[in-house]
């Protein structure tokens, strides 16, 4: 299998400003937008960290990273996406850490034939594929199999009813449409279904209708730390079934806010959250567990979070295809985009923190079930469910 080597040497390599190097120094430029600030901030902060992290150069050529925040916000996520490919120049944009700001983006790629790898969930980034989506690839798992994760472990644990609340907006509705025909499937019963927006601070009445029809289990769909305020409402309910939520709410933030009302919940996840806990026979556990490592080193013990994770794994997808690129045309050029767009859908094997990636024409993301495992919280940590 090919993989990049971890960060040649991430934790020899000199840590990138915000700012970048400077353009007159830099061949290859790549764009980011990430949310540093606003609701999104716990996912849009690791982002930004491991973007500042990576190398200063690929392949013999010298990077000028260009890193902006969009605040949560996908209209600023659109002014600079189209900052970064009129002004800067930008052979690729990576970013877009929430499934609206993502799929805002999607007609920026296309319009300006720019190359987008997303770090947000929603399968509707990459999917239908058509025209629009030919330039954009997705660096985390698709919803359906992360879904599938969380209904066998349902059917597995003998939940028969179920409960839903989801963010009111494109991630919850997309994990939704996933979890609904799955838990079906599965013979599991939908009793309740209920939204509440990022901005609220309260989901009382949500809660009060969701733990009035009784169900096994709930499963709590939405991003980052606003997730956990379900999970606390539930838990001043006194509701005692199984507690359920997805992958993009894994980090230390989301512990912290969500506190003891988060213990024995599940959650699907990537090998990057706990490469320690994996076996040494896993082929992710290495990539996972270097890239953890040199993260924490520079931020402290702890600071893991999955998202710092996607970042990573869309630069090793893209270095991976720069290489081929080179050969087809020089940085800043449509024929230099072109093959580098071309060469990350072609990545066979390639070793991330989350998975292994093999992309095709019709599969812009390229992962499969090594991408996903099932974890609890224990004690406020992270623990591997076998």
């Amino acid at each position: 299998m090919k993989s990049i080597k971890m960060l040649q040497g991430l934790g020899v390599c000199a840590v990138l400003s915000l700012a970048g190097i400077a353009a007159s120094h830099a061949d290859i430029k790549i764009g980011a937008t990430v949310s540093a600030t606003g609701p999104a901030a716990s996912l849009g902060i690791p982002y930004r960290n491991t973007l500042g992290l990576l190398p200063k150069e690929i392949a013999g050529q010298k990077i000028e990273w260009i890193i902006l925040d969009d605040g949560s916000d996908p209209t600023n996520a659109v002014k600079n996406a189209r900052k970064l490919t009129s002004e800067d120049n930008v052979d690729i944009i990576l970013g877009a850490n929430t499934s609206p700001i993502a799929l805002a983006l999607v007609d920026v790629a296309s319009e300006t034939k720019t190359p987008f790898i997303a770090m947000a969930s929603s399968i509707r980034i990459v999917s239908p594929m058509d025209d629009k989506r030919y330039w954009v690839f997705k660096a985390s798992q698709a919803d359906a199999l992360m879904v599938g994760a969380i209904v066998e472990h349902m059917k597995k644990s003998n939940v028969k009813t179920a409960g839903f609340i989801g963010a009111n907006d494109a991630f919850g509705e997309s994990f939704w449409a996933e979890f609904e025909p799955a838990a079906k499937k599965a013979g599991i019963e939908v009793a309740a279904s209920e939204r509440f927006n990022r901005t609220d601070t309260s989901v009382t009445g949500q809660i009060l209708k969701i733990v009035g029809s009784k169900p096994d289990a709930v499963f709590i769909a939405a991003v980052g730390t606003p997730a956990a305020l379900p999970a606390i409402a539930l838990k001043d309910r006194g509701y005692t079934g199984v507690q359920y939520q997805s992958h993009a709410v894994l980090n230390a933030d989301f512990l912290r806010v969500g506190g003891a009302a988060l213990e024995g919940t599940f959650f699907p996840t990537g090998a990057m959250l706990i490469p320690e806990q994996l076996p040494d026979s896993n082929p992710i556990k290495k990539v996972a567990l270097d890239y953890v490592t040199n993260y924490e080193k520079q931020y402290g013990p702890g600071s893991r979070a999955t998202f710092g994770g996607h970042a990573y794994d869309s630069y090793l997808t893209f270095a991976n295809a720069v290489p081929a690129a080179l050969k087809a045309g020089k940085p800043g050029t449509p024929e230099f985009r072109k093959a580098l767009r071309d060469g990350i859908e072609k990545s066979k094997d390639v070793i991330g923190s989350h998975g292994v990636f093999n992309l095709t024409s019709a599969d812009h993301i390229g992962l499969d079930e090594r991408a996903r495992m099932i974890v609890t919280v224990k004690g406020g940590t992270w623990k591997l469910v076998p």
